[in-house]
């Protein structure tokens, strides 16, 4: 009778080893904490591009709304969010039509920015990349 008892109890006792597992928590999902600028996933054109040079303060840390769109590096463009080909998140922006004509008007632009430089736009500035 003993051992029918203990062979019964061993039983019952093996069984939640059978039991299905109890239901772990789950995890939350990896978020990703991109910045994204003003013009993602909108036509970067040389207006576009002008409307974020206009709100650029190069006194200010370099981020996805507080860039200069037509600073180059190692030959490069920055994409809507400021961030350059081979950098995490680059996404290659919309780019309108140019003709002759209107590359001649952006040339005139550029020129006349380089000549005059907002207050603060020295190399090592915290707005800029370089």
């Amino acid at each position: 009778m003993y051992i029918k008892f203990i062979a019964i109890l061993a039983l019952v006792a093996s069984t939640s080893a059978f039991a299905p597992a109890p239901s772990a928590p789950r995890t939350m999902g990896t978020k990703l904490f991109a910045d994204f600028g003003k013009y993602d996933d909108k036509l970067w054109d040389n207006e576009a591009k002008k409307d974020v040079y206009n709100a650029w303060d190069p006194n200010q840390p370099r981020s996805a709304n507080n860039f200069n769109p037509f600073e180059t590096w190692e030959g490069n463009s920055p994409d809507a969010s400021g961030r350059y080909p081979g950098e995490n998140f680059y996404k290659d922006p919309s780019r309108g039509d140019v003709n002759f004509q209107q590359m001649m008007v952006e040339r005139e632009e550029a020129e006349a920015r380089a000549a005059s430089p907002k207050p603060g736009d020295v190399p090592g500035a915290p707005g800029r990349r370089t």
